[in-house]
């Protein structure tokens, strides 16, 4: 047994738990864990109705029931991104009250469909624009393996309920590192989808330029696979599949980037685990290809312009369309808002089209390459407070950021599919994740190349999943 998503929806579906069961045993560890701040809004009626609806099913529709691929699964939804019927979306902040009126999305609609059965919403900082989940404005958010550390961001809540047990997978989304990042950090499997394999509307349609993913953090490969391949945009309905994957087998050539330069150095530890993945794969007859930093410097750079650029102007577009007081966020975020409001056409126009030149110069890369490794985080997870907004200084939080995930947002601007995992620990027992980046299409590539690194048990979550604890 693995202790992820799959392991309890088997437990389930075979009658050795009921939905309801799974559903108490989430209600009562997340009121246990209340203190590492996972959860921002808990709704334990909806929850329990949900997990009832599910076990009726499996009585009078066990066809149906059978092929929910999580029937009965407690889960999630993160604080931004969505929306998810009856669950508020604040985004952490102050801006926006407690309640929801508003329906599903087409990816609300197909996790629901997947048999999920949500509780709540997990914490995330104001607006995503942080690394670490800390609202002012609360809960502030703690990694279950070291509450002094942020369990990373924007989707911190949802990363450290999954690796508390509280949940065994949980809603997220990304679109700078915010689903990689906050796995890295709390020993989880993240992956960041190609650009438009997910369906995002209606309103969540072209999110922040298209830089914008929703997915899940997840505690296993198959996991991952799995939800993915339920969410997909080809799995059903109107949204046709951008890209047909054309997944190569047998010798890969494998990318190796160790090298980020002086600006930004990544922990020896980091790159040791990097290596240790690189010689699996030569051990199994792929060809390691040894990349230089010249050939990312100029697109970290200019996905971290375009990054900053465009989260500004799209928050503050946000806060003129819904006529929000921005005077009420954050100091952070109302210097954001400012930022995109002093942008001019010309310097977005700029903006975006170098993120269009990353994403040309990574099909390039891919000529040579069939997918890159590279490190996910500089460190271990930074401590509680690293990412403070009480400041109105945005180049100095997107340097913090950068320095934290230099190659976070190469994924969002670029379109890419990433992937990271942990690959061992240090010696504070805190994950090492790596991160693999694949051509657009290429998940399936991401997922079973993920799968043979998760196959060395380098890594063992501390936390049993609420439900199929011992």
């Amino acid at each position: 047994m693995r202790g992820d998503a799959t392991d309890l929806t088997q437990a389930i579906k075979s009658g050795r738990l009921t939905a309801s069961d799974a559903m108490r045993a989430s209600l009562a560890l997340a009121e246990d864990h209340k203190a590492l701040g996972t959860i921002a809004h808990l709704d334990a009626a909806m929850g329990v109705a949900s997990a009832e609806a599910m076990d009726r099913e499996r009585r009078l529709e066990p066809g149906r029931f059978a092929a929910r691929p999580f029937a009965g699964v407690p889960t999630l939804a993160k604080d931004l991104g969505g929306p998810f019927a009856g669950l508020p979306v604040t985004a952490g902040s102050r801006l926006f009250e407690r309640e929801s009126s508003e329906p599903d999305s087409a990816f609300a609609a197909r996790f629901r469909e997947a048999g999920f059965c949500l509780f709540g919403v997990t914490t995330s900082p104001e607006f995503g624009l942080s690394l670490a989940s800390e609202p002012a404005a609360g809960p502030t958010c703690s990694n279950p393996l070291d509450p002094a550390r942020t369990p990373g961001g924007s989707s911190g809540g949802a990363a450290a309920a999954v690796a508390a047990g509280i949940v065994a997978i949980a809603h997220a989304t990304d679109a700078g590192g915010s689903i990689r990042v906050p796995a890295a950090c709390c020993g989880l499997v993240g992956m960041k989808p190609t650009r438009g394999a997910i369906p995002a509307g209606p309103t969540f349609d072209n999110h922040l330029g298209g830089i914008a993913s929703e997915l899940a953090v997840c505690r296993s490969v198959r996991d991952t696979a799995l939800v993915f391949d339920a969410l997909r945009s080809n799995a059903g309905g109107p949204f046709p599949d951008p890209f047909a994957a054309d997944i190569k087998n047998g010798h890969l050539r494998v990318g190796l980037l160790l090298d980020t330069g002086a600006q930004y150095p990544i922990e020896n530890t980091r790159l040791e685990a990097v290596e240790a993945a690189a010689r699996a794969f030569e051990a199994d007859g792929h060809e390691i290809v040894p990349l230089k930093w010249a050939k990312f410097a100029g697109q970290v750079a200019a996905s971290g312009r375009a990054f900053g650029d465009i989260i500004s102007v799209n928050l503050a577009a946000l806060i003129d369309t819904l006529a929000l007081d921005g005077r009420r966020a954050e100091p952070l975020t109302q210097a954001f808002i400012a930022r995109g409001n002093a942008l001019s056409a010309t310097a977005l126009w700029n903006a975006l089209n170098g993120a269009v030149l990353v994403s040309r110069d990574f099909w390039n890369l891919f000529d040579n390459v069939d997918c890159i490794l590279m490190p996910m985080l500089s460190t271990a997870p930074l401590a509680i407070g690293s990412f403070p907004s009480d400041h109105a200084d945005t180049e100095l939080q997107l340097e913090r950021m950068a320095a934290f995930a230099p190659l976070a947002s190469l994924a969002n601007i670029s379109g890419f599919p990433a992937l990271t995992l942990p690959f061992g620990t240090d010696a504070d027992g805190l994950p090492l994740p790596v991160q693999i980046m694949a051509p657009m299409g290429h998940e399936p590539l991401l997922l079973s190349l993920a799968a043979r690194l998760e196959r060395e048990e380098r890594w063992q979550h501390r936390f049993p999943v609420a439900g199929l604890a011992a």
